[in-house]
């Protein structure tokens, strides 16, 4: 995968280019409307590659509802690049390089790769429901989306254990579709219209049913463990403290009714 020479820049709705030098992350909105979720296994659909000519006509179509300036071009050649937003719903902690600067514009550019400078590992949550707007191509696959990513969040886990779902609406439900690795991305959005609540893009872990921890590396299980211990100690306290005002109410509601006449 490939870094394009162009440079996007654009104040709000345009944080980060996929293969491009400026990086950074926003929290998306929260919905208005609560909506269920709901994870359907649905089998991929079986079309003909569209004409140059259709591809242009959903292409004018495509930009002609575009609020913002995220256009799609057409290149001489048949493809066309464009831009998705993924939004990063990770419920597990990723291992990243311990002790790594931050990744900056020059080393984006020379295809600097931090995680190969060390061999230290840490791991850490991401962000919850960060959005990461890219720049791709039609021919960039998931696969190459899901790589990419990890790269630029120099996360060094299996890419293996994440998966990229399309997310839709339909009667007051959010339904996930995960696509399978060879799917393009590009054109899903394509058809579907720059809105995103028609449909977006979520990396999440991807789920087998049980979880294989043979994946993991020892060190990965150990932060794992130190972890989970964190947030038991933490929830012991939430508790503790929640009864502890209950109680405290308790004893404020019996000393005010003994003192009280009978």
């Amino acid at each position: 995968m490939t870094m394009s020479s162009g440079y996007c820049s654009l104040d709000e709705d345009l944080e980060d280019c996929f293969f491009t030098a400026k990086t950074s992350f926003f929290r998306s909105t929260p919905n208005k409307v609560p909506a269920k979720n709901v994870t359907q296994t649905v089998e991929e659909e079986k079309r003909e590659p569209p004409t140059i000519q259709e591809i242009k006509q959903k292409i004018e179509k495509y930009n002609a509802k575009v609020t913002n300036c995220l256009l799609m071009k057409l290149n001489d050649d048949g493809t066309y690049t464009g831009f998705i937003k993924v939004h990063l719903k990770l419920r597990r902690p990723v291992t990243v390089p311990a002790g790594i600067r931050p990744q900056s514009i020059y080393d984006a550019l020379k295809e600097v790769n931090l995680a190969d400078m060390t061999d230290k590992r840490t791991s850490f949550y991401l962000p919850l429901d960060a959005i990461k707007q890219l720049h791709i191509s039609s021919t960039t696959t998931v696969s190459e989306v899901i790589q990419g990513l990890l790269k630029k969040f120099m996360v060094v886990d299996n890419p293996q254990k994440f998966a990229l779902f399309k997310e839709m609406r339909k009667d007051g439900q959010v339904l996930f579709q995960k696509l399978p690795l060879t799917e393009y991305p590009l054109y899903l959005r394509l058809l579907a219209g720059p809105d995103t609540d028609e449909l977006s893009f979520v990396l999440k872990e991807n789920e087998t049913g049980e979880v294989e921890w043979d994946a993991f590396s020892i060190p990965e299980l150990q932060n794992f463990l130190m972890i989970l211990d964190k947030e038991e100690k933490d929830k012991i306290q939430q508790v503790q403290r929640k009864y502890e005002k209950f109680k405290q109410r308790l004893q404020q509601t019996l000393k005010e009714a003994r003192g009280k006449p009978g």
